[in-house]
């Protein structure tokens, strides 16, 4: 079992029972498959970069697009090809000899060669009998070996696929030289029972190496693709993050881990590379995976729960099937509505930030708040807290109470304000160029003060449209003197007039 990772008591039971190969291939369709997302095209430099990503991490082939589909594919395939992988390559190919010489012009390792065996596809899209196929798979598999290439043949949508006809097709396409066996889940419909049965039916059929293509429409494509390597499966098909047609395939990240650390299978990946090629893999396609997302979501380590962030600051193991690191990532801390003490004194320590008890408790109470209005805190907010709180206790004459401000496209923006100055209530009323300005026109009036603005910065510091608001201003008075104040708000609005205040606040403190 690999160091670092506490799985079930109970996997021990049932591992006998598993018929696991001395060495589990994975076969990577990515830039294939995966580039069949909808709304995802990559360009040749973007399926070579992360081409050579995948042959990093150490996968065992990688099928680099469908070379009829295009000369722009072609091309692609053809820089890959030529890159000095040590991964084979390959490329997809129907049971057409165009479609396989075009794979073979591309100067690929290997061909991924395929036909539907239902009958669903024989009757509605092929309109082939049973024989017409067997017969046609035979050829192109005879093909492909007559050009020396390793043949992968693909029985697509074999899931729902009579068994007695699959392993005639199976067993011809053995005889005809074939050097792989890809039994595809087209739609995603097997459960891993059904899945675990029919390749154990099949390797007591054929004798030559066996892959599993699960697609996720059910969200058991990992599941079942585990299942067939539990049958005996020597080859597993994935995509990084899980791309594919309609909802995708089983994923790598997820299947890897799952074979390495809850199987203990054999599989020749380097796993700490995992996290970064998902973020290659997130950039280049522009589909960005959701937070919770297993082994390389952002949120996979995060824990905010004071119940969970105590364990885990005890043993990780509490809380955690496996080290972060071991996949490329690291643990995250997340503040917010959860959190208690334990996780602000950890997030704080870890910021090299020391403060009181007192303060503690303020920070932890306004970290609460942010989280009551679905805001998680980053370590930016937490330093903006801590500022906001950690500040001199010295009474401030500025106090703000109340601020309201409207805006238009047929309205001059104003602000009204309350504010009370050493103690007594005062309200005013001023428009400006924006609702910011409007608002630091009235502070001013109200205040007695000549201060000017001379710089006025604002930063969303996290992202989404309820980004906490962070501002920082400087004024500077007729005497030139420049005072500074920074204040964070989930309202853009707020935080300004809070930093302008503060920064009234300071000049009368020193009588200027």
């Amino acid at each position: 079992m690999m160091e670092g990772v506490y799985v079930s008591n109970f996997i021990d039971d049932v591992r006998s029972k598993f018929r696991l190969p001395g060495r589990i291939r994975i076969f990577d369709t990515t830039l294939r498959d995966g580039e069949q997302t909808a709304g995802v095209s990559l360009s040749s430099d973007d399926k070579l970069e992360i081409a050579r990503a995948l042959d990093e991490l150490g996968v065992d082939a990688i099928e680099a697009g469908f070379p009829i589909s295009s000369e722009e594919e072609r091309n692609a395939i053809k820089r890959i090809a030529s890159a000095g992988l040590r991964a084979e390559v390959c490329g997809l190919a129907r049971t057409l000899e165009k479609d396989i010489d075009a794979a073979v012009d591309c100067g690929v390792g290997s061909v991924h060669t395929f036909i539907g065996t239902s009958d669903l596809h024989l009757n509605y899209k092929l309109k082939k009998s049973r024989k017409e196929a067997l017969e046609t798979a035979v050829r192109a598999v005879e093909h492909v070996k007559s050009r020396g290439l390793v043949c992968e043949f693909s029985c697509e949508d074999a899931t729902r696929t009579p068994l007695d006809y699959m392993v005639s097709v199976c067993k011809a396409v053995e005889g005809s030289g074939a050097d792989r066996i890809n039994i595809a889940d087209t739609v995603g419909v097997m459960v891993p029972e059904s899945m675990l049965y029919l390749i154990s039916k099949l390797k007591g059929e054929i004798r030559i190496p066996i892959s599993v293509h699960c697609h996720n429409d059910f969200g058991l494509a990992v599941a079942n693709t585990l299942a067939g390597v539990a049958a005996g499966a020597e080859q597993v098909h994935v995509t990084v993050n899980g791309l594919g047609e309609r909802a995708g395939n089983a994923s790598l990240e997820q299947t890897v881990m799952g074979l390495k650390a809850l199987y203990d299978a054999p599989v020749r990946i380097d796993v700490e590379r995992l996290t970064r090629v998902s973020a290659l893999v997130e950039r280049l396609t522009k589909i960005y995976l959701m937070p919770n997302y297993p082994i390389v979501g952002r949120n996979a380590f995060a824990h905010e729960s004071g119940i969970h962030v105590h364990g885990v600051l005890s043993k990780a193991a509490t809380y955690e099937p496996m080290t972060p690191e071991m996949v490329g990532q690291r643990r995250k801390i997340v503040l917010g509505k959860h959190s208690g003490t334990h996780a602000v004194s950890q997030s704080l320590a870890d910021l090299g930030i020391k403060v009181g008890e007192g303060q503690l408790d303020a920070i932890v109470a306004r970290i609460k708040g942010l989280g009551d209005d679905k805001k998680s805190v980053t370590d930016e907010d937490l330093i903006a807290i801590v500022e906001s709180v950690v500040e001199p206790s010295a009474e401030k004459s500025v106090v703000l109470d109340d601020v309201v401000v409207t805006t238009g496209n047929n309205l001059a923006p104003t602000a009204k304000l309350k504010l009370r100055i050493n103690g007594r209530e005062c309200v005013g009323e001023s428009s400006g160029v924006g609702p910011i300005d409007a608002a630091a026109r009235t502070i001013q009036r109200l205040a007695g003060s000549d201060l000017k603005l001379r710089e006025y910065r604002l930063e969303a510091i996290t992202g989404g449209t309820d980004a906490v608001a962070c501002v920082e201003i400087e004024m500077e008075t007729e005497k030139r003197l420049i005072f500074t104040a920074r204040a964070m708000d989930k309202d853009v609005i707020m935080a300004s007039v809070m930093a302008l205040v503060e920064c009234i606040n300071k000049a009368r403190s020193v009588g200027s």
